[in-house]
This record gives C-alpha cells, structure tokens and sequence, in this order.
C-alpha cells in the first residue's frame, strides 16, 4: 500500500494551512498515490491490459453471438473483419478463433470474464467504451439486434459501469454507423451523420462541434493505445475516427448551404 503522498501531503499541509490544509494535502497525497499505484505507462501494465482486452473481446463476441441459439454466418463474418482489420499473423487469429469459440461455450462465465476484463481496465473509461462498441459492431452484423443480445449487452454495460443512456446512445450511433457500411462509397445521409454524433436535429452548432471533439477525443488511436488498447485494434479506433469526421462534415456542410 502506497502512504508516502499521503503523509507528505498531511505534514506540508499542517505546516501551511494548520488542520484544513492536512486534511487538503492527504487527500492530494492520496490521488498522488493512487497514480503510481496505477501508472498507465507501466509497460507491465499496458501489456496486461492489452493482453485482456484481446482475449475477451473476442470471447465475449462468441458469446454475444451464440445469444440467440446460434451463431449465424454474418456474426461469424463479422468476427473475421474485425480479425482483417486487425491484420493478425496467422498465430494471433488462431487465438482470436480459440477465443471466440471458448465464448460459445455453455459452461462460460459471462461475469468472471468480465470482472476480470474489469479489474484490467480499472479508470479507462474510453477503453471500456471502445470495447462495448466493438461488442455492438458485432452484434449488429447480421442488421438487427435482437432483444436476447440487447439484454446481454445491457447486462454487459451494468457491470463495466457504463450508464443506460450512455449505452442507448452507443447504440443508436453504431446502428447508424452499420448502415453507414452498407454504402461506403457515398457520404452519411444527415440521419445517420447526426446519430453518429449522438446529438438531435435541433442541436446547436457549438453543441455538434462539443460532441464532435468529445467523441474525438473519446477514439484517439494514439490515446486509445498508450491505455492498453491492442495495438492490432488500432485500424478499427482510426476507422472510428474517420467516421466521427465525415458526420461531422456532413452536418457542417448542410448547414452552410441553409
């Protein structure tokens, strides 16, 4: 257990402030602690979170695809782009495919997965917001979402703390990027751009350009990887981000032209 902050910051802060400022400087001797505890640029660290972050995204997967009874031909395809986009050497596809079949199977522990995912990932937010995106794109690989994978996605979200809106609004932005797919060669409709964003017709433009540098911000490759993020996933964050982009360009462009 680390206290040297703690008790630095408890005696400066008498020294200074008398009894509040103790009190202040504990407090800030205890975040200052709590940072080397879990300094995110520990290579040990990095490789742990990354190492996780492989295997259960796609055991997870397999098991978000087996929801409904079976795993249909489109989930499967959906898992070997995810696998082409990551540009595995033929070792690490094995192992994303040992995975995703160890997802499948009925004596899987969906909860013990994920506390495990969990623990890895403590404080990463954006990280763990990246992964259910990732669970999402799969499960909306055959276009629909059906109601048994929603639930395991929502049961999913609760135990990585991730808030029902948020979760609805991952959906209606991954839904639209899905449809987004289907015609690539064109630009997003305003429909799907505004989904995308995650932010209402009727949105202010200083409101779609916060929500544009958020969601920035949010799947920045470079931030996303010096987190845990696998360095094979990086592709997927920069198609994120190009995606974010052109949305944001569309609404931009649409209404100049008003």
């Amino acid at each position: 257990m680390r206290w040297t902050g703690k008790l630095l910051g408890g005696v400066f802060g008498f020294m200074a402030f008398g009894t509040l400022g103790a009190l202040l400087g504990v407090y800030i001797g205890h975040k200052f602690d709590t940072g080397m505890a879990q300094n995110p640029f520990d290579p040990e660290r990095q490789q742990r979170i990354k190492k996780t972050f492989f295997k259960s995204t796609f055991a997870i997967m397999g098991h978000i695809a087996k929801a409904d009874g079976q795993v249909s031909q489109e989930e499967i395809q959906m898992a070997k782009r995810v696998m082409a986009q990551m540009e595995l050497s033929a070792s690490m596809q094995r192992e994303a495919i040992a995975e995703f079949n160890r997802g499948k199977e009925e004596s899987f522990n969906l909860d013990q997965e994920l506390e495990t995912f969990k623990q890895a990932c403590q404080h990463q937010k954006n990280l763990i917001r990246m992964f259910i995106e990732v669970q999402l794109q799969a499960a909306f690989a055959d276009g629909v979402l059906d109601n048994t994978e929603d639930e395991i996605l929502q049961h999913i979200c609760g135990r990585l703390g991730i808030p029902h809106f948020a979760y609805e609004q991952l959906k209606r932005m991954l839904g639209a990027s899905q449809r987004r797919g289907t015609h690539q060669h064109s630009r997003s409709t305003p429909e799907e751009a505004y989904s995308i964003l995650g932010v209402s017709e009727s949105a202010s433009d200083a409101e779609v350009k916060k929500a544009y540098r958020r969601l920035i911000s949010q799947h920045h490759p470079d931030k996303l990887v010096s987190k845990g993020l696998p360095d094979e996933m990086m592709k997927i964050a920069k198609e994120k981000t190009q995606q974010i982009t052109e949305a944001y360009d569309t609404i931009r462009d649409m209404r100049k032209q008003d």
